[in-house]
């Protein structure tokens, strides 16, 4: 299962209706002076680099991680959704300004499969489509590599190909969605994998949204903004679900938030990762490439 990805060029707003006036205070007492508020062009290349980057993760040099609730459900092209299981989702990504007015992003991310809304780690897990009782794979990717530029950015070592959608402010909030989409060769084939390939294609969509208020990012102060981030994705059957060919997808449904570090996991939450995917607390040391269908097929024969 993957989690949202950086994503890369549009062409953005422009213009003066672009040019969007943020008032940040008023003065104390009977003599109170005006405060000349800060301003977020959107028309100017680096302002709308250094916002994706505040918004998204840091403009500064810094570490900075999300935590996403994902829950994850059954399709199978006619009638509603089945609840399958529950990702915690977490992503680290270092952050550090280039000297173009672009922003170098490199991210690690793992996934604990837990009981449908709840931290209950999974261990096995039973498919309520199939009835087949299932070991839970491991989740790690990364570390892929991305630069965030104007319009969005280019990503190295991800499988997804960013696509920008134009950044705009609703309200007193500055939204920045994205779409990523993939349709590629399936390295597992129907034939050698009947219970595990859901076909020689392998398609995947995802659709995320960061929101940060648009004062936080418009004040020059500021280099990491608060931001919620949430996602939608919708992907061929991952192999070790065991659908095989059986028409459907999975849909996924994730919210969450950034953190300030860490230490801002609830104690449940971190305890799952500490379990399953204790690489994610040291990254410094996760140097080599990490995906769970290129590891799977290394170690495993096909059923």
């Amino acid at each position: 299962m993957m989690g949202p990805n950086l994503l890369s060029r549009r062409a953005a707003l422009g213009g003066t209706a672009a040019m969007l006036g943020v008032g940040l205070a008023a003065g104390t007492g009977s003599a109170a002076s005006a405060v000349t508020p800060h301003t977020l062009d959107l028309g100017d290349p680096r302002q709308r680099a250094r916002a994706r980057a505040k918004v998204m993760g840091s403009a500064g040099e810094e570490t900075v991680p999300i935590f996403y609730r994902l829950h994850l459900y059954a399709y199978l092209n006619d009638g509603g959704l089945i609840p399958l299981f529950t990702l915690n989702h977490l992503s680290v990504t270092d952050w550090r300004p280039l000297a173009n007015g672009n922003h170098h992003a490199r991210t690690w991310e793992c996934g604990v499969y837990c009981r449908f809304d709840t931290d209950e780690v999974l261990d096995v897990w039973a498919n309520p489509v199939t009835g087949e009782t299932l070991p839970v794979w491991k989740f790690l990717g990364g570390p892929f590599t991305a630069e965030v530029g104007p319009d969005g950015a280019t990503v190295e070592g991800a499988e997804l190909k960013p696509q920008t959608i134009r950044m705009e402010t609703i309200g007193d909030m500055l939204m920045i969605p994205m779409a990523s989409s993939t349709t590629m060769p399936n390295p597992m084939t129907p034939a050698e994998w009947p219970t595990q390939s859901a076909g020689a294609t392998r398609y995947w969509e995802s659709q995320a949204t960061y929101s940060a208020r648009l004062a936080d990012v418009a004040d020059p102060r500021q280099l990491n903004v608060a931001a919620t981030c949430t996602f939608q994705n919708m992907g061929s059957w991952h192999p070790w679900l065991g659908m095989g060919s059986r028409p459907g997808r999975t849909y996924g449904r994730a919210y969450g938030a950034k953190l300030r570090s860490l230490d801002d996991l609830p104690a449940g939450i971190r305890a799952g990762f500490e379990k399953k995917t204790p690489e994610i607390f040291d990254t410094a040391n996760w140097t080599k490439p990490r995906l769970d269908i290129v590891e799977f097929l290394a170690g495993k024969t096909p059923r």
